[in-house]
């Protein structure tokens, strides 16, 4: 999920911004919920990009503010449904309170085999890709990875999303056709939905709609359908 639109349905109302993603907020409980509902393995949502720090310093405030509060309120419900919470991105760069917040939502779900709830918080892709071609070189350097026989599902293991599958489809609220630097590798052959409804208006029904987009698309996976 891309989550966007935030901005844009608050200043259409006269509002802040940071009261856009408020609502956002509350759309995502929907989602998470609904996500858990049909029985979705994997959900991952785009937070806070690497990007995002260029944002005014009220907005990035109110935002990490806002990321504290949905693990106060929503933790121990997810806890209750299974939800394992998982952190994609360089976490030790955001301000304290949330990293405390980040923490004990990961020590609490940790052993949790329902949902994989992965949010992605200072996340970028080729962020990412460059991390892990990184831990590749020290890997090499010590003698512990052969490059000559390296496959890509060897250096899919080196990046955040390591245990998990790549992303069936990719939600993008906003009407914005782009990804925006997500899921870079892991996206190369998702399906893209998107919609031109703001992320506080997405509902469980826009959901249902984008999914069965995606049940009626050919997925050839650069073959062709026999």
């Amino acid at each position: 999920m891309i989550m966007d639109g935030n901005g844009r349905w608050a200043k259409e109302r006269g509002l802040l911004r940071v009261q856009g993603h408020n609502a956002g907020m509350e759309a995502l409980r929907g989602v998470v919920e609904h996500t858990h509902q049909l029985g979705i393995r994997y959900l991952t949502v785009y937070a806070f990009s690497t990007e995002n720090w260029k944002r005014p310093e009220e907005e990035v405030s109110g935002i990490f503010k806002l990321l504290v509060r949905y693990m106060a309120s929503e933790l121990e419900r997810l806890h209750q449904n299974n939800v394992r919470i998982n952190i994609l991105g360089d976490w030790s760069a955001i301000p304290e309170d949330s990293r405390r917040a980040v923490e004990a939502a990961l020590k609490k779900t940790k052993d949790n085999t329902g949902l994989v709830f992965n949010i992605a918080i200072n996340y970028g892709g080729r962020a990412e890709i460059l991390r892990a071609a990184k831990i590749l070189a020290r890997l090499s350097e010590k003698g512990l990875a052969d490059l000559s026989s390296f496959t890509e599902t060897d250096f899919s293991r080196l990046l955040y999303t390591e245990d998990m599958p790549d992303p069936d489809l990719i939600i993008r609220t906003g009407g914005d056709l782009r990804l925006s630097n997500f899921l870079t590798w892991q996206s190369a052959y998702s399906e893209l939905v998107v919609t031109d409804c703001y992320w506080p208006d997405f509902t469980d029904e826009e959901y249902d709609q984008a999914i069965d987009q995606y049940l009626h698309r050919d997925r050839r996976f650069g073959g062709i359908k026999s």
